[in-house]
């Protein structure tokens, strides 16, 4: 995949920083990560969950962490076996997993649930006052006689 290069547009933008990082982490590789699964969906007009798939994990071996712009979920499964019992077969993974996801501006981590294996992030993009759009309304001024300028003459 071809690398873009985009100093050019550093030089000629402000506070742009952050989106060019995150185009260029978009092309390269995510190295094959695909554990957990997880979807992302959108519930309403603005908002969104994300549902991950872990199976085997209980509420505390998961941590959820949100900071400016980003969502980090980590799973460390600690290692239990019953004593005297050996496994034939493993098909339960029980491997860690870190998934980070990006958030927009304005985006918030809402509540999260775990039910049947299923971990449940609710987000919200709560826009403030001041960057919603608003309503100018025109006033029309009404149709007079034009005025007349006075001059006062000079002795």
């Amino acid at each position: 995949m071809r690398h873009v290069d985009f100093s050019p547009l550093y030089r000629s933008t402000v506070g742009f920083d952050r989106l060019f990082t995150m185009l260029d982490s978009l092309a390269q590789p995510d190295q094959g990560q695909t554990y957990p699964p997880y979807n992302i969906e959108r519930t309403g007009e603005n908002t969104y969950r994300i549902t991950m798939a872990v199976a085997g994990f209980d509420e505390s071996e998961i941590s959820i962490e949100a900071q400016a712009h980003a969502l980090t979920v980590k799973g460390e499964k600690s290692e239990e076996n019953a004593e005297g019992s050996e496994f034939l077969y493993r098909g339960i993974a029980k491997r860690a997993f870190e998934r980070r996801f990006q958030l927009a501006d304005h985006v918030e981590v809402t509540a999260a649930s775990l039910k049947n294996g299923l971990l449940h992030i609710d987000l919200l993009r709560s826009i403030p006052e001041t960057m919603k759009p608003r309503k100018i309304a025109i006033a029309a001024e009404p149709v007079s006689a034009p005025k007349a300028i006075e001059a006062q003459v000079a002795n």
